[in-house]
């Protein structure tokens, strides 16, 4: 049977408490290449303010600070912020830190020109995922670029547990964050849950885990799209 819950997104619950052990941060201490090898494009589109959105300790906001670029991040776990300030404070670079949920960031409209939200907003039911997509366009500027990963239908998880709403699952008996609700798409989906930005690229791409597929894509706001669109 399925059911509609009134706040699918819970998960950062679950990560708060990884993020307070030293090997739950271990396990997300490093740089993605993918992320790494996006620099070279972000210089060649002059990018100059850029936003980690649900940063977790840090990795790739201190590394996009050290980059260059004028670097906000945003956590809804106040202990994912804290051990992100002390890795930038460690690295020697600025980077502006705020406590707060993905679909109502502390925010202008127009204020980035880049936006990373790595293994973040599919944490949710597609309400919530259409929410904070929302905000990504609010945020962004008109031609600003964001950088996402969503999981995937092939994801080895699609279909297991309870259907909570469309796409979207929950397992009850999970030892991690899968007790949460976990919103996986196929490609047309994937389209349709990031209008009216236009996708430059996506891949789906298996992690570490054998079957762990997630979407790597990146889009581009159009003129028309910022603003709350």
């Amino acid at each position: 049977m399925k059911h509609t819950p009134t706040d699918s997104t819970t998960a950062h619950r679950h990560w708060d408490e990884v993020w307070k052990t030293s090997g739950g941060r271990a396990d997300w201490s490093t740089v993605d290449p993918w992320v790494a090898g996006t620099v070279d494009l972000l210089r060649e589109r002059r990018v100059r303010r850029v936003l980690d959105l649900a940063c977790g300790v840090g990795r790739h906001a201190v590394f996009l600070a050290r980059a260059g670029f004028d670097t906000w991040a945003v956590d809804a776990s106040a202990t994912a912020v804290e051990h992100t300030r002390a890795a930038a404070a460690e690295a020697g670079v600025d980077v502006d830190l705020r406590v707060g949920p993905m679909d109502r960031l502390p925010y202008e409209d127009d204020h980035f020109d880049y936006v990373l939200a790595y293994n973040a907003i599919y944490h949710g039911d597609r309400e919530a995922v259409r929410a904070t997509v929302r905000e990504i366009h609010r945020v962004l500027k008109p031609g600003g670029l964001y950088q996402v990963t969503m999981l995937s239908h092939r994801n080895h998880h699609f279909g297991k547990g309870v259907e909570v709403g469309e796409g979207t699952f929950v397992q009850p008996d999970a030892t991690d964050d899968k007790v949460h609700p976990h919103h996986y798409c196929d490609a047309a989906g994937l389209i349709s849950l990031h209008q009216p930005a236009a996708l430059l690229m996506a891949h789906d791409h298996e992690h570490a885990a054998p079957g762990s597929f997630h979407w790597h894509c990146l889009f581009e706001l159009s003129g028309e799209a910022g603003g709350g669109a």
